[in-house]
């Protein structure tokens, strides 16, 4: 744990999905919340089909939404930490990068993962 899930709009623009992720991943391990850095799972999940607002017919604009997911017991004022600091690193890792055709909103959910929650390693 943690799991980040990024969503995003294909009107945003990202040169590079790996120093994306990698960006986020250690801005997460550097804020001193995570056991060991491979705790910390990060993906990029593609929306295809979307719409903001009821008429955005040319796609003006776009959105990434990062949901991360935390075992129990992080207060809230951590939570909005984190929310906070991936807010900053995904506009600092992509902000350059966007053409300015779009107007892009960044989202992040921080949410506590159910207590059923079961992992098994395998391999070393």
């Amino acid at each position: 744990m943690p799991h980040l899930t990024i969503q995003m709009t294909p009107n945003v623009s990202i040169a590079h999905e790996e120093s994306l992720l990698k960006a986020l991943n250690k801005a997460l391990w550097d804020s001193g919340h995570f056991g060991t850095p491979t705790d910390i799972k990060a993906r990029i999940v593609p929306i295809e089909t979307f719409l903001v607002g009821v008429e955005d017919d040319e796609q003006a604009y776009g959105f990434i939404y990062a949901h991360l997911k935390l075992m129990t017991g992080r207060d809230m004022v951590i939570r909005n930490q984190l929310a906070g600091l991936l807010v900053t690193t995904i506009e600092q890792a992509i902000g350059a990068e966007q053409s300015g055709r779009a107007a892009l909103q960044i989202c992040v959910e921080v949410e506590e993962i159910s207590t059923v929650y079961h992992k098994k390693m395998l391999g070393s």
